[in-house]
């Protein structure tokens, strides 16, 4: 009878440490998926960040360059030429 007991008991551990295993997997597996997420989010930062500052070292490049200068002031600053007429359109 006593190794009847012993089995049972063996049987009950090893299923309580297999549950515990598999509720420890759930938890890392859903770590994993909100770390994933995180990185995949940090990148699209990274990659949008590298477009704004490949246009500013452009821009520092060219930053003799009258063409440039104009252009900056124009889009970025509203500024315009003496002389030139601004029309904006109002109808939509």
């Amino acid at each position: 009878m006593k190794t009847g007991r012993a089995s049972l008991l063996t049987k009950l551990v090893i299923l309580i440490l297999f549950v515990v295993v598999a509720i420890q997997l759930l938890n890392v597996r859903g770590r994993l998926q909100t770390a994933e997420a995180d990185y995949n989010t940090v990148q699209a930062q990274v990659t949008a960040q590298e477009a704004v500052n490949g246009a500013l070292a452009e821009d520092i490049e060219n930053a003799d360059d009258p063409d440039t200068i104009l252009s900056i002031a124009k889009e970025k600053l509203g500024l315009v030429e003496p002389g030139e007429i601004i029309f904006y359109d109002t109808t939509n």
